[in-house]
């Protein structure tokens, strides 16, 4: 087939792909108003490409393009998948346990969310905000989420090269990251001040609402009449989870309410039994508070249980799912998601703190200072609550 060929049928048949895509793919019933104009100049986009392109353009590469910008321009986690990165889902699980504690986003190239505590990551000083430019030198640029996060993985002890750069600085970094077994999920305890105790919650599983029990009745063995539950760089746990860890704080009411096309709404409501911790509570946050941990603290600021201090969470809290196409590639796309137990969208908006507070900047290589703003702030404030009540008394 000549290039002329090629381009009258791809020509001729791009309207019918964005129609497949947009119309039953992503499973509308008909096309909304206003499609038509689109589909008309995304047709003389391509009309232009073939015909005005310095050099000939691939046709599979002009249109695995485009289906990749569509998926992605949804939301960072969407994404259109290759055949072979559909192969991947299948045939490679078993030998991509080993993690290097990495969370991530897509902001242009690939951001950094969150690194887990004691990981790789984070031993090596990577940090919520980081641009990943390369992975083992393949640039990220164009790179999708679902691929990216697929890099990362791989053999435990098996290494892996980022290019990283920080902030507003120029200068890229090399570091070389060493695959771990997947990190278990506690809750630590600490005693930051008299009678405040510190729970830590790096990540959410199954066990963390009975961990945060045991949390909280060690701190009140040691003394605690408060709590202050430390969701900073929280990034990993599916969302229901974090409504079900709520459970021991909420007594009455919703938690969380979930939302899916074509599914309405599920709200998930406290049961007989719940509400059993009754400490007074305060959340501690930045942004690379996600997922689960940004449903735990909904949940609980909106049944005025607890309150935040720190910085506006991410705004991630959903799910997706791996839709296969008859060509063999794929959507993984975002089929569900969390809203706070008032009904407001948790994802793409994230929580604002009632006490916003910033965490220090750190240059790249440098070792982190002493000072934490955020925890000092919760402690002045926590101090600021129970003075006048001391008074009263």
């Amino acid at each position: 087939m000549t290039t002329r060929t090629r381009y009258l049928v791809l020509a001729l048949t791009t309207p019918l792909v964005v129609f497949t895509l947009v119309g039953g793919l992503l499973g509308q019933q008909r096309t909304t108003p206003g499609a038509y104009p689109h589909l008309r100049v995304f047709d003389d986009v391509v009309s232009l490409i073939f015909g005005s392109y310095v050099e000939e353009p691939s046709a599979d590469t002009v249109l695995d393009g485009a289906m990749l910008g569509l998926a992605e321009g949804l939301d960072p986690d969407s994404s259109w998948l290759d055949a072979s990165q559909v192969k991947g889902i299948d045939g490679s699980a078993a030998s991509a346990s080993g993690t290097t504690g990495l969370s991530l986003t897509r902001q242009y190239y690939l951001r950094v969310v969150a690194a887990r505590d004691g990981s790789p990551a984070a031993k090596a000083g990577l940090h919520t905000g980081d641009y990943i430019r390369a992975i083992d030198g393949k640039s990220t640029r164009h790179m999708s989420l679902f691929q990216g996060e697929r890099l990362l993985r791989g053999p435990e002890g098996s290494k892996v090269t980022l290019t990283v750069l920080r902030g507003s600085q120029t200068d890229t970094h090399e570091v070389v990251l060493t695959r771990v077994a997947p990190l278990p999920v506690a809750v630590t305890t600490t005693m930051p001040a008299p009678g405040v105790g510190l729970l830590r919650v790096a990540a959410f599983g199954e066990r963390t609402p009975q961990q945060l029990r045991e949390a909280v009745a060690q701190a009140v063995t040691q003394g605690a009449t408060q709590v202050l539950i430390d969701l900073r760089h929280t990034a990993e746990g599916d969302p229901a989870l974090g409504a079900e860890a709520a459970r021991p704080f909420v007594k009455t009411g919703t938690l969380a309410i979930r939302e899916a096309r074509n599914q309405g709404q599920q709200k998930v409501e406290a049961r007989a039994g719940d509400g059993s911790l009754t400490l007074p509570v305060t959340l501690l946050t930045t942004n690379g508070t996600s997922q689960a941990a940004e449903v735990f603290a909904a949940a609980l600021v909106e049944n005025d249980r607890a309150r935040i201090i720190g910085e506006r969470t991410l705004g991630r809290a959903a799910a997706q799912k791996l839709v296969k196409l008859p060509d063999g590639s794929g959507l993984w796309l975002t089929y569900a998601r969390w809203l706070s137990p008032k009904g407001t969208a948790i994802h793409g908006t994230g929580l604002v703190p009632a006490v916003p507070v910033a965490e220090p900047d750190v240059e790249f290589g440098a070792p982190l200072g002493d000072e934490d703003p955020i925890l000092d702030k919760a402690l002045e404030t926590i101090g600021a609550r129970t003075a006048p009540a001391k008074a009263a008394a």
